[in-house]
């Protein structure tokens, strides 16, 4: 392994001499994503409303654009609309959204994926503050370069996600098969504790490289194993002590953190009206928790690299997806003295599956436990309504607070750090890591050049 790290190494820094970083521009990256994401014109966007709404006017597009509900900006003299902000006006806007779902009831699918979860979840209620559940998954993943995307006989560096070792509630990876000889961060990167609880990465990553061939796409690939326990922590006021606020672990996980973790005066005054009177962390969370889940629906995310602060952009938009809510919860958390942090990486439901973040806040004499703030009451009560009774009944629709189904893929345990051989440009994904990265020595190789595919397998 050393002589293979040493090999590693040398291209790296060959790479890095020859690279012409000094005529790298982040402005410049930053407006072709910017054009990637805002690419749709005002046609494009009132020919997809038309689909329910067929006499929609352009005055009623306006006033959505003016109040922000169909996202736009001006790019080179233009105004541009984000790719996904028409389908996100069926989510965001009660009026829209009841004219869709009037045309478009639930899918009977919906009803099958919602009834393997909720056995899940029974399962793991039935079993609280122990880890009994426990499920066995083969997942392979595919990163796929389009052809040409890199002259060819140039060098592609690739980093794939990959599991945390994290016990109990992720263990027993076991790698099956790469396309590439690979390197596993977790085999060299130095270990690090966290209240208990060891990690060797904050991104879990394998690192292959591979030539680029005129004409072919270059394929990446990966396939493991890894058990997962589901969780659910019976949280009381009287169970949880009173933080050590000298420790290591509340004094790294109650600070600010660049960029999207940031005690704004807005931030600072919101956290103080949520939990104005409540002097208990397991309050001042719910409480957080509760108002997030009912202020902020689901809606499709611009790209994070492109916005300066995650959760001053959900406030300002009024919607966020799983890890645009995760960071805003995360973010209140740590201003009422809550240590808190991202994790992500899959939903791993088999036919379901797709990317997905959340965190986790830690509590003394308990520990870190899950929290997941797109799987609040509003979500179920909206697009689950199989499972809000059953929900309700076992832990007053906190059990996401405090609990976790089985169906994860735990790659990070936080945001935006080092990859492992670092790149050399910024990510494609400069928060988050689980699609992947790829990149060559004249640049970062970004989404619209390469795709990715899961395929996820219970196996046990």
């Amino acid at each position: 392994m050393k002589k293979h790290l040493s090999l590693y190494f040398l291209l790296f820094l060959l790479m890095a001499c020859s690279n012409p970083l000094r005529n790298y521009s982040w402005e410049d990256d930053l407006n072709y994503r910017l054009q990637v994401d805002f690419s749709w014109t005002q046609q494009q966007v009132k020919e997809y409303i038309q689909k329910y709404i067929p006499d929609v006017t352009d005055e009623q597009i306006d006033a959505w654009t003016q109040a922000g509900v169909l996202e736009s900006m001006m790019l080179n003299g233009e105004r541009m609309y984000f790719n996904r902000t028409a389908a996100n006006l069926f989510r965001v806007d009660s009026t829209a959204k009841a004219i869709k779902k009037a045309q478009q009831p639930q899918p009977t699918t919906m009803e099958a994926i919602d009834s393997v979860l909720l056995e899940n979840i029974q399962a793991v209620y039935k079993h609280a503050d122990s880890v009994a559940v426990t499920k066995r998954f083969r997942v392979k993943y595919t990163l796929t370069v389009r052809s040409d995307a890199v002259p060819q006989g140039e060098i592609i560096r690739c980093w794939l996600p990959y599991p945390q070792d994290i016990a109990p509630r992720q263990t027993n990876i076991k790698l099956l098969h790469t396309s590439h000889k690979p390197v596993l961060s977790a085999d060299v990167c130095p270990s690090k504790k966290m209240a208990g609880k060891l990690t060797k990465n904050d991104h879990a990553t394998l690192y292959m490289q591979a030539i680029a061939e005129k004409g072919k796409p270059t394929i990446f690939s990966e396939e493991f194993e890894y058990t997962a326990r589901g969780a659910y922590n019976t949280l009381n006021i009287n169970k949880i002590k009173p933080y050590d606020t000298s420790s290591a672990t509340y004094q790294l996980y109650t600070q600010e953190r660049e960029a999207h973790i940031i005690f704004t005066p807005r931030l600072r005054a919101l956290a103080d009206s949520l939990t104005q009177g409540l002097t208990h962390p397991l309050e001042q969370a719910q409480a957080i928790y509760t108002w997030v889940d009912k202020i902020f629906p689901w809606a499709g995310a611009r790209e994070y690299s492109t916005l300066a602060n995650i959760p001053e952009y959900v406030l300002e938009s009024g919607h966020g997806d799983c890890g645009q809510v995760a960071l805003l919860f995360i973010t209140l958390c740590r201003i009422v003295g809550i240590p808190a942090h991202f994790q992500s990486g899959f939903w791993v439901q088999p036919n379901d599956e797709g990317m997905h973040d959340w965190a986790e806040i830690y509590f003394e004499g308990v520990g870190w436990v899950p929290v997941d703030q797109s799987y609040g009451p509003t979500r179920f009560n909206e697009s689950s309504p199989l499972l809000t009774p059953y929900l309700q009944e076992m832990s007053g629709n906190y059990f996401y607070l405090g609990g976790m189904d089985n169906f994860r893929l735990i790659v990070n345990q936080d945001f935006g750090q080092e990859l492992y051989p670092s790149k050399l440009y910024p990510r494609s994904e400069t928060v988050d890591f689980q699609r992947g990265e790829v990149e060559w020595r004249n640049g970062n190789i970004y989404f619209p050049d390469w795709d990715y595919d899961i395929q996820v397998t219970e196996i046990e």
